[in-house]
């Protein structure tokens, strides 16, 4: 591969796609030649005579060799441990899921086949699934790569990002090879920091180590050949480079009939039961809260029945519940503590403290 020397003037984004876009180029052209010519070509503004053949120096960061300092991938690609028969979203989250599903597996024959990919070099065959924690979007991932029949690789900007200066960037290359070479479907969550803009003031060693992991998440998604999904929590804010990448669909809080059969689908037959549940009544009680809140209230109600050798009762679940959903916006409030609010953030948090409060009168 050769050594690409960018102008100073030409942004970091842009340049780490071009360095990709001509060492794909290169590897194309070695494939053909092999590699001991291709080191005989290298671009000038002059012709250049037989003999002066200058050997190009390589380029470490973006060669394709192994490095002997290439950090390994020690996350595992594993079996998907749910189905879309687990996952209640909304009917226009679904659709819109199983539309990019669709694209992601016909990419390779409306772009490569019949030639799109001439006026859209990068199809959005990425996803991003945003929207608040707790809302399915692990379990779609999931759900995804059970109906593609493939393994997942779950990753979060925790496990990527790294104290050590530099190995951002290679913990990023090193997994999306393995999920390559896997066959696996890639799920990186928190991704927020990674698709965020990129900062053009840096000063410190940890700005510029962002700003490199970013310049090597774009070059991997324009190389790589699979499924990439990113969970976030917001999509303001995003790169621009990203945004025409990346297939957005947002995830919401369920609504009174999704509550419902989110607790249906979390009381398994096997669950001893002191009462009759009328999950509709349930799903309409106690509203703003998440799939995860459920399962989570669930678990707690199931241990405290076993603790006491007794059947879980209705009350053991709503007293569960509404405990998770006190704490969730307490904890919420607490995170705003020193942030300015809006207008309708006040509104909406007023009204949460308002709601939660009148169901316990």
């Amino acid at each position: 591969m050769p050594y690409i020397n960018m102008p100073n003037n030409i942004n970091e984004t842009d340049a780490a796609l071009f360095r990709s876009r001509i060492n794909r180029a290169w590897a194309e052209l070695e494939n053909i030649i092999g590699k001991k010519e291709a080191q005989k070509v290298y671009i000038s503004s002059e012709e250049i005579g037989d003999n002066d053949s200058t050997i190009i120096k390589k380029d470490k960061r973006f060669s394709n060799e192994k490095d002997e300092n290439e950090v390994k991938c020690l996350i595992d690609a594993i079996e998907p441990r749910y189905s879309f028969s687990q996952l209640i979203l909304s009917d226009d989250i679904k659709d819109k899921i199983v539309r990019a599903v669709k694209l992601i597996e016909l990419e390779k024959k409306i772009f490569d086949e019949w030639g799109l990919r001439e006026i859209e070099p990068f199809p959005r065959s990425a996803l991003n699934f945003f929207g608040p924690p707790g809302t399915g979007k692990t379990m779609a991932a999931h759900a995804i790569a059970n109906f593609l029949h493939t393994k997942i690789m779950l990753a979060s900007y925790a496990e990527i990002e790294s104290k050590y200066h530099g190995d951002g960037p290679k913990n990023v290359k090193a997994l999306f090879k393995k999920a390559e070479e896997n066959d696996a479907l890639l799920f990186i969550d928190e991704a927020d920091s990674l698709l965020s803009k990129r900062l053009s003031n840096v000063t410190q060693g940890s700005e510029q180590a962002i700003n490199s992991m970013r310049s090597q998440l774009l070059i991997n998604l324009e190389q790589f050949h699979g499924i990439v999904i990113f969970s976030t929590n917001f999509v303001e804010n995003y790169d621009k480079a990203f945004e025409t990448r990346v297939r957005n669909i947002e995830f919401r809080m369920p609504d009174a009939k999704e509550r419902a059969k989110i607790w249906k689908i979390h009381l398994p037959a096997k669950l001893p039961l002191e009462d009759k549940i009328d999950y509709d009544k349930l799903g309409s009680d106690i509203d703003d809260i998440c799939g995860r809140d459920i399962k989570n209230a669930v678990i707690d109600s199931a241990l405290k029945a076993a603790l006491s050798d007794r059947k879980v009762s209705l009350n053991d679940l709503t007293e569960s519940i509404n405990e998770i959903k006190k704490n969730r916006i307490a904890n919420k409030h607490e995170e705003l503590k020193g942030t300015p609010l809006t207008e309708e953030e006040k509104q909406k948090l007023g009204e949460q403290l308002k709601a939660h409060f009148d169901s316990q009168s």
